[in-house]
């Protein structure tokens, strides 16, 4: 695939590094302000626990942004609107439907982790050392890999509008990313999603504005569907009915929802979904993910439908960057259907807000895969194998380490891969052929008492080894070699994801029945977390006998209400999870498949509504929620900044109060590890209310 952009840059290098520096260096220094201000006024201090979990405390709305900006890597902007150019409506839709089901799913996961398994390492504590490898090498492995496609995505992106280095990018990204999230940890992550996904939001609902209703190349859904049906007789889609691009008939398109259903299954291994879940407050998790996964719906759909389709409708007019040649293999794999759409009908402006964008999306997404990423090798490696008895001043030590060392590692892999010839494209739909086959194995760890170690060691193992011969040899048979285009087609890529998914639900119940296992799932609450003091554990030592009586009651008491609350959630989860599944791949998409059906004017028109509708309630559920939900904290800071008093219920207290995050009791304050309720006299552990270590993120 040669590696060539037929276009000259619109803007000079040094927008492009002004943007990166700048930007970076701005969140870098506005969340490390954010942090040093919580630390000196609102009592929170930066354990390891603070640093990796944020006390469980995110609540629902800041939950759902946090879960839309893990999920919007640099190829839902960039490949989804790829296949919005390729294979028209039914790009998108199959793009965010067959990636979207996932999150849906993965609230079930999450809320049945949260309660059977608050503190538990899960698979060290229940199989043993080789099985606990065996699934943090795969959560490890699909973290490398995202991180590394976001800066592939990001580096050629920018490369393209402004002309910069792409090695240079892969070093510079980070930057920021490494400044803020080790002064801020997982909560510096949690705002800072926030504040990225709003703005991804907004130039998301400004473009389909723009594109659909004022600008002079197409203005109306009407217009547009005169472009596409002119498309459509000029170079036909193969596999798509009548060639047109108004159908959800599309061959192509419904290997990408297959793809995709596999691609999207492979981030259930990826540990930073199950840390935001812990992080999450019990009552928030059920909401956060469910509101997450319908909004994050909105992102590949909107989008695409908005630039994938104007860039194919345009392509054939003189504002195309291109004309009047058409997007060649390497531009379209490079996801710069998206920028040259953009370009096309909102000239520089729309450039503009594309480097914009994509660098929220970069950006945002590494942070939450370098925090997830330190809790993995903090917790799963170096406290379960190097150093048992490691304090909490060690652990954010080790942690402080890992940042700097993980955002070096996986920009030298991205400077590899850029040189290579590998896109954005082939790197996140081969995710799931590496990393799927680990997904039941670690479903089942924390869902079915009866599976077996072996079977958790094995199944993984050989089922992706058959996933990527499936691959190589799919690969070979359609095209007769073995090359990154052709590795890179719809059929290799189906058969790889789909083995890699489907052949450890054969395996892993065969394996166990071989020898099963009857394991006592409550035997993961007996294993209580170890203290996180500065002195080791000293503080805990001092607690009289009546304390200690007193701390471990009010933990159980603790357990069980969010026990209660995580069992209401979990019903809800799974019959919200199913409905909304039959919906995004049944429901919606299979009759339009099976009908053939071309859209007419006025059903494109109606189309383009439910598009709108989408991304008005997705806008105003990730932009609005989390301000709702902390307006009482909102309203005590404002007065603090206005009076300069720190009002008893304020910032003295416990837990920080800020945006989506939960607050201690007002009424309430510390004494010897224990909290004092000034009501009532009684007394409960302030410790174990809110001291837990990060579990297992290897198995979430």
């Amino acid at each position: 695939m040669a590696d060539v952009v037929q276009i000259e840059p619109p803007f000079s290098q040094g927008v492009g590094y002004g943007i990166v520096v700048g930007l970076g260096g701005a969140f870098a220094l506005g969340m490390s302000m954010v942090s040093l201000f919580l630390s000196k006024y609102f009592a929170e201090k930066q354990d390891s626990e603070m640093f990796m979990t944020a006390k469980h405390s995110v609540k629902t709305g800041l939950t759902a942004s946090a879960v839309v900006s893990s999920w919007t890597i640099a190829a839902t902007l960039l490949s989804s609107t790829s296949y919005g150019y390729s294979y028209g409506v039914s790009g998108p839709f199959w793009y965010g439907a067959g990636a979207s089901v996932q999150i849906l799913l993965f609230s079930v996961a999450a809320i049945e982790l949260k309660r059977k398994a608050p503190h538990a390492q899960i698979a060290k504590h229940r199989y043993g050392a080789p099985a606990h490898i065996v699934l943090s090498c795969y959560s490890l492995l699909y973290q490398v890999i995202t991180t590394v496609s976001l800066l592939v995505g990001g580096s050629a992106v920018y490369s393209l509008l402004t002309g910069v280095n792409r090695d240079a990018l892969c070093f510079l990204f980070p930057i920021g990313v490494v400044i803020y999230t080790l002064c801020g940890g997982i909560k510096a992550t949690f705002l800072t999603d926030w504040v990225h996904t709003v703005v991804i939001f907004v130039i998301m609902c400004m473009s389909a504005f723009v594109v659909y209703t004022t600008s002079s190349v197409i203005g109306s859904s009407d217009k547009m569907w005169e472009l596409l049906t002119e498309a459509s007789g000029l170079h036909p889609i193969q596999g798509n009915a009548e060639g047109s691009y108004l159908t959800m008939r599309s061959v192509e398109g419904g290997y990408i929802g297959l793809v995709f259903v596999g691609a999207g299954f492979a981030a259930a291994v990826d540990s930073q979904l199950f840390q935001k879940a812990i992080a999450a407050d019990p009552a928030g998790t059920l909401g956060g993910y469910l509101l997450g996964g319908t909004s994050w719906f909105t992102i590949p759909f909107v989008l695409a439908t908005t630039f994938g389709l104007t860039a194919a409708a345009t392509e054939h007019l003189s504002v195309f960057p291109t004309y009047p040649n058409r997007m060649n293999a390497y531009e379209v794999s490079s996801g710069l259907a998206l920028p040259y759409g953009a370009l096309a009908v909102m000239g520089k402006g729309g450039a503009a807000a594309i480097l914009l964008m994509v660098f929220m999306a970069v950006t945002s997404a590494m942070s939450s895969e370098t925090v997830a990423t330190t809790a993995l090798l903090t917790y799963n490696l170096y406290q379960s194998y190097i150093n048992p008895k490691a304090t909490g001043k060690q652990l954010l030590r080790f942690s402080n380490f890992i940042v700097p060392s993980f955002a070096i590692v996986a920009a030298s892999i991205a400077v590899g891969m850029n040189h290579a010839g590998f896109s954005v494209s082939f790197l996140i739909t081969i995710s799931g052929i590496l990393v799927d086959s680990a997904i039941v194995p670690m479903a089942c760890t924390i869902m079915w008492s009866k599976q077996s170690k072996f079977a958790v060691i094995a199944s993984p193992v050989i089922s992706s080894a058959a996933a990527i011969l499936a691959w190589l040899l799919t690969a070979r048979h359609t095209a007769g070699v073995i090359t990154i285009a052709s590795l890179s087609t719809n059929l290799p890529l189906v058969a790889g994801n789909m083995c890699s998914l489907c052949a450890p639900l054969v395996l892993t119940p065969l394996f166990s029945f071989i020898k099963p296992e009857n394991y006592d799932f409550e035997k993961f609450k007996e294993v209580r977390p170890a203290d996180d003091y500065e002195d080791g554990g000293e503080t805990r030592s001092r607690e009289t006998p009546a304390e200690l009586e007193i701390s471990m009651e009010a933990a159980r008491t603790h357990d069980e209400k969010n026990g209660r609350i995580l069992l209401r959630a979990r019903k809800w989860a799974i019959l919200a999870s199913i409905v909304m599944t039959l919906i995004y791949l049944i429901l919606w998409p299979i009759p339009m498949y099976a009908t053939s059906y071309v859209f007419s004017k006025g059903f494109f028109k109606g189309w383009i509504v439910v598009v709108f509708l989408w991304s008005f309630f997705a806008t105003i559920t990730i932009t609005l929620l989390p301000i709702w939900e902390s307006r009482a904290s909102l309203v005590k800071f404002a007065r603090y900044v206005v009076s300069g008093k720190i009002s008893k219920s304020g910032p003295t207290s416990k837990s920080a109060i800020t945006m989506g995050v939960a607050t201690a009791e007002s009424d309430s304050h510390s004494e010897s590890g224990v909290v004092v309720n000034e009501k009532s006299g009684e007394k409960v552990a302030s410790s174990n209310l809110t001291n837990a270590n990060t579990p297992d993120l290897a198995t979430r």
